[in-house]
């Protein structure tokens, strides 16, 4: 399900959906306006640790449900997430409803020990909707809508978000108080917006909010470049690529607040009939950019996303992949799930459990595979993904599911309560992405956002640091070191939100290509890194795209820039230069490449060049030296990977070995093996080896 589509009340940080439960009561007990059918004997709480499954009970007989069941009981898997694409089954005419069979399937998985999370089934309308509503599809820039397909609603839609609504409500008032629900996933991989003439007005309504007037947004916009003014606010189009970049970021922070009404629309209706207890998320893709995550995921009661596991060709990457959880756990501050994971063709016998593991160590509490089988027909038939095959047996990956099921009913106690924390935080802002995207000034090689984020998220973690992935607007008051590589898009109150964080004695590194642009992306009249250079005591003089690699040395050793390197001119006595470019184009010759002041407790260091990794990782040690971070994760061979978890006087490590030979680590104290059971003082992990090792209160 990992493919995208044809166009594009709070809980602590302890608390996910186990950890709630756990906090309730030993039990649930079904309420009594549980409808007919349902149980009203007490329910076990959720295990603190749940591995679940993807399942579709409407795609097959309803004679096989039981033995399906009874297969994931087997592996030990706790949850199953169903019928995000069933509304056709659900409301098979308009206005007449068939929630039997689903309630069914929900008391029957139940009865194997098997929670649910319940899916809307918003993002695929039935057929017979898309015929009589047309208007409710979405329209983008190319459209053809093949039958199968997904995500073809148009989010802005008054008649689609009535029929969700109006679908929502009856699910909430089925399953509302079902005790095997414990959380909700509003539809599925939400991403792409619609490009209708109804959409467009709402664009230009929102603009008008935002704005006030057309002359406040042509100053701000800077229209009369091009002799682009607008003298009425019908004249202000869509664009979503290309064009004004204030008109773009305007449009983007419009999808975004769009989808958000969107997903309020459905949480107020599930809302209004469904228990406390039953939490409401969705899933989400990992450096997906087609909307704010940090906005989207607001009214939301937890993180969740899908985390495709050597997908599309690509091998299984721990620093890719454990960035991209760090950036789910940042979208709320806590723990979060991992709503789909799958069995990709280049993933070896126990990296899948490994990969879950990884997971784990990151913050998820919750981790569900895609898929149990595959579909019969269909554009994901051959998905290659299934536990069960399409005759009803096992596939081989069955037994490694069962293995980790096994270990999380052993880990589930210890882990519960606990949640991953962090001394070091790496600045991530979608509106300086997009702006990157937009106008990458001629680089060759591209100038990748992800990629510049990652040159420092590696030496930080091979360093032996755990990392939160956070928003500009973040409290980052709790962290010792902060990092904000291409923070292109600086509006005044970030700035000033950075700035306070210096001046109260935090330590804040800037990557190159910081500090352009204010909120409208228009230029700063002052030089990089805009409102932040008097705090800098420098600026950027000049910036080049590099075709070719060019030397940079100083008090970090020798190194070589590429792809993108700056000038940058020291101007007050208290900044130091830590970097000189060599002899290069003749502009850049003896230049700063890197400047730093401290201010009071705290400093501000500004990074123009882009180096390899060995002057990354000599920058990365200066900065943890400079902050007074230690690592908090042990010394471990390479290709081992190391996770914390803590919290309610626990302290857990999950270390995992991804390397291709067995590694063994020593530890400076004994600690107790959750998996395998006994003391150890040191552990040898086998290729794809697993170990949960935790020290403190059981």
């Amino acid at each position: 399900m990992f493919h995208f589509p044809i166009f594009n009340r709070r809980i602590q940080s302890l608390a996910t959906i186990s950890a709630a439960a756990l906090c309730l009561t030993s039990v649930l007990v079904a309420q009594a306006k549980t409808s007919a059918g349902t149980p009203r004997q007490a329910i076990p709480a959720p295990p603190p640790l749940l591995l679940g499954s993807a399942w579709y009970p409407e795609q097959w007989p309803e004679s096989r449900w039981e033995a399906d069941l009874d297969l994931m009981q087997k592996a030990h898997m706790h949850s199953v997430r169903i019928d995000e694409f069933a509304w056709d089954r659900l409301e098979p005419q308009e206005g007449h409803y068939d929630l039997g069979w689903l309630e069914r399937a929900i008391n029957l998985a139940g009865k194997h020990g098997i929670y649910v999370v319940l899916g809307t089934p918003t993002a695929v309308p039935p057929e017979w909707m898309t015929e009589k509503y047309p208007e409710i599809l979405a329209t983008p820039e190319e459209f053809h809508r093949p039958t199968g397909q997904r995500e073809h609603f148009n989010f802005a839609s008054p008649k689609y978000r009535q029929f969700v609504r109006d679908i929502d409500e009856q699910l909430a008032r089925r399953f509302g108080h079902n005790p095997y629900v414990i959380a909700w996933q509003l539809g599925n991989e939400i991403s792409s917006p619609s490009y209708d003439a109804g959409t467009q007005k709402l664009f230009q309504d929102w603009l008008k909010a935002h704005y006030g007037t057309l002359d406040a947004l042509n100053r701000r916009w800077h229209n009369d470049y091009h002799s682009s003014i607008y003298s009425d606010w019908s004249q202000i189009p869509i664009e979503s690529t290309q064009g004004y970049p204030g008109l773009l970021i305007s449009w983007h922070h419009f999808v975004s607040d769009t989808w958000r009404s969107y997903e309020k629309n459905e949480i107020d209706a599930i809302r209004r009939y469904a228990d406390p207890r039953q939490r409401i998320t969705t899933n989400l893709m990992g450096w997906n950019e087609s909307f704010d995550q940090y906005v989207v995921t607001r009214d939301l009661d937890f993180a969740a996303w899908d985390d495709p596991l050597g997908k599309r060709g690509a091998f299984y990457d721990p620093i890719d992949n454990g960035a991209r959880n760090d950036l789910s756990r940042g979208l709320k501050h806590k723990n979060f799930w991992v709503m789909e994971t799958t069995f990709g063709s280049n993933i070896a016998r126990g990296e899948m459990r490994a990969g879950i593991w990884a997971d784990i160590g990151h913050g998820a509490d919750t981790v569900s595979y895609w898929q149990w089988r595959d579909a019969l027909n269909g554009n994901e038939e051959f998905h290659r993904g299934q536990i069960v095959n399409v005759d009803d047996t096992p596939a081989p990956i069955y037994e490694e599911m069962a293995q980790t099921g096994r270990e999380f009913d052993k880990a589930g106690p210890i882990l519960a309560g606990t949640s991953v924390h962090a001394d070091v935080a790496i600045i991530y802002s979608f509106d300086s992405r997009w702006a990157l995207e937009w106008q990458r000034n001629g680089h060759e090689p591209p100038f990748k956002p992800i990629d510049e984020l990652l040159s420092y998220y590696r030496p930080l973690h091979e360093l032996g640091n755990t990392i939160d992935i956070v928003s500009p607007d973040a409290d980052l008051s709790s962290y010792k070191l902060v990092i904000a590589p291409g923070l292109q898009l600086l509006p005044a109150a970030v700035a000033a939100n950075l700035q306070r964080y210096v001046q109260n004695g935090g330590n804040l590194v800037l990557g190159e290509r910081s500090g352009m642009l204010d909120e409208d992306a228009s230029r700063w009249t002052l030089r990089q890194p805009g409102p932040l250079a008097p705090l800098l005591g420098g600026h950027v003089e000049q910036y080049f795209a590099l075709p070719r690699p060019i030397p940079v040395s100083g008090d970090w050793g020798a190194s070589e820039a590429k792809i993108y390197a700056e000038q940058l001119q020291s101007e007050a006595p208290g900044t130091k230069v830590l970097m000189r470019f060599g002899k290069s184009n003749g502009w850049l010759d003896g230049k700063p490449a890197a400047i730093t002041r401290k201010e009071g407790k705290g400093s501000l260091t500004y990074i123009g060049v882009w180096m390899n990794p060995e002057g990354m990782t000599a920058a990365v040690k200066w900065m943890l030296q400079l902050s007074g971070v230690s690592r908090d994760l042990p010394v471990v061979p390479k290709g081992v990977e190391a996770y914390r978890r803590t919290g309610d006087s626990k302290d857990v490590l999950i270390l995992e070995n991804f390397s291709s030979a067995p590694q063994t680590i020593t530890f400076p104290s004994q600690r107790t093996d959750v998996l395998f059971g006994g003391t150890v003082k040191s552990v040898t992990l086998p290729v794809y080896g697993v170990a949960v090792l935790a020290k403190g209160r059981k």
